[in-house]
């Protein structure tokens, strides 16, 4: 089954759900929710949220998620990580991820790598996609993993480590609602909120089909997954 971390009570998955065609079951560690068993995954997707990747005195349970991510890629899993979730990703394969660097707010453009034009998960996306960017800290990319996108104010927008694990530092999942819920958290970005509103609205349509072929990609990923899993020996 695919297994979905919501890291943060306020950056829930949002419009990947609406995408989604297969059980998925959502676990909320901030709350009591256990992370979910190895042997019970075929699929993780960790989201964004306000804590650092580096946060675990605060959040101990990031220590036990990024042993969990450690093992998921081992195991070849499919693993997606947004922005947080990415993070975490490069964090647990012994990469930085360095606060106040790149930072980047808005609906901005993000641009394949030749890497990333002949990567699967990417299928059917074009050269520059339009996405939306809420992040303060950045990854470094993990020693043997590949550069697959980046934008004018941050070089690392996403990675993949080996063949089955991305990581992402721009947002596919948001919804206007929850840009909005974002920019109440203070003042600075409250007094930006219908421009980050109105902007995003503006490429909606697109933002959500780029959403759905990134979805879909990934839920082949799966697919194929299962496919070994199964293989007889």
């Amino acid at each position: 089954m695919l297994h979905i971390i919501q890291n943060d009570p306020e950056v829930p998955p949002g419009n990947l759900l609406d995408h989604l065609t297969i059980p998925y079951t959502v676990h909320r560690p901030y709350t009591s929710d256990r992370l979910p068993e190895i042997g019970d995954i075929s699929a993780l997707i960790v989201m964004g949220g306000a804590m650092g990747a580096n946060d675990d005195a605060r959040y101990p349970f990031l220590t036990e998620l990024k042993n969990l991510i450690r093992s998921i890629v081992a195991a070849r899993i499919p693993y997606l990580g947004i922005c947080l979730g990415g993070q975490l990703l490069a964090a647990a394969l012994g990469a930085e991820v360095v606060s106040h660097r790149w930072e980047e707010l808005g609906t901005l453009p993000v641009t394949l790598t030749s890497a990333g034009e002949e990567d699967h998960l990417f299928s059917g996306i074009a050269e520059t996609f339009t996405t939306f960017q809420w992040h303060h800290d950045s990854f470094d990319i993990p020693a043997g993993a590949v550069l697959l996108a980046s934008s004018a104010a941050c070089p690392h927008q996403a990675f993949r480590a080996g063949n089955s694990a991305w990581g992402f530092q721009f947002h596919p999942e948001v919804t206007e609602s929850i840009i909005r819920d974002w920019c109440a958290w203070n003042r600075p970005t409250s007094d930006k909120a219908d421009t980050l509103a109105a902007d995003f609205s503006s490429i909606a349509e697109e933002y959500r089909a780029t959403s759905c072929r990134l979805v879909t990609n990934f839920v082949q990923q799966l697919s194929a997954f299962c496919s070994r899993s199964i293989s007889p020996p």
